[in-house]
């Protein structure tokens, strides 16, 4: 199935209990075929309401994060280990995660991403596929079947506030998200350097030839 056959699949799930209680199913925001992927836990209120991810106030810092890295929404995906809003924002219980595993799957699946960001322990724990909380995997760089995994905090934990390390929260955030840019400027390089290097070559053998 495609993309497209997959997220009409998912506008109607009932694989869950959460399909009970949802208003809508909030499949995905941005760019499903750009290189860099948000992960997120669950829809809260107002995605609920309004079928897109990351849209109240943590969607507000989550897109300053990414406009102080010089990207935005079109250039990136954002989307959620769950589709659907648990009532009174709980957290996500396993075999919901687990319902939800083969839309996000196929979402990772389309977009083989170079970078994934995952914003807090759900979504942390479920691409790690480790137990490893938050606070000690942010900060770091993880390689899973090709992509960098960049944890960090969840932006609605980061709005109530707290410091890390001796610093804010936010500013852990912003460190986070400053390996993300440095990750995609080594790979512009990279390619740079490849695509000189072919046209060096090119031009040799158009010499000789």
């Amino acid at each position: 199935m495609d993309i497209e056959s997959i997220r009409s699949e998912a506008l109607t799930c009932t694989k869950c209990r959460l399909a009970e209680t949802r208003t809508q199913v909030v499949w995905a925001d941005g760019n499903l075929d750009s290189e860099v992927c948000i992960i997120g836990e669950a829809p809260g209120f107002n995605e609920d309401k309004q079928g897109i991810p990351f849209v109240g106030a943590a969607g507000q810092l989550l897109d300053k994060l990414l406009g102080e890295i010089e990207l935005d929404r079109s250039q990136a995906a954002v989307v959620n280990v769950i589709k659907c809003r648990p009532p009174g924002n709980r957290d996500p219980q396993t075999d919901e995660i687990e319902a939800c595993r083969p839309y996000l799957s196929a979402q990772l699946n389309h977009m083989r991403p170079q970078v994934i960001i995952t914003l807090g322990n759900f979504a942390t724990k479920f691409i790690l596929d480790s137990p490893v909380g938050i606070t000690k995997a942010r900060g770091q760089v993880y390689a899973r079947k090709g992509a960098s995994i960049v944890p960090t905090f969840h932006p609605a934990a980061a709005l109530r506030g707290g410091r890390f390390g001796g610093i804010s929260t936010i500013d852990a955030m912003r460190e986070d998200f400053q390996l993300v840019r440095n990750i995609l400027d080594e790979r512009r390089a990279t390619k740079e350097a490849e695509a000189a290097e072919a046209a060096a070559r090119s031009e040799q053998l158009d010499l000789f030839g």
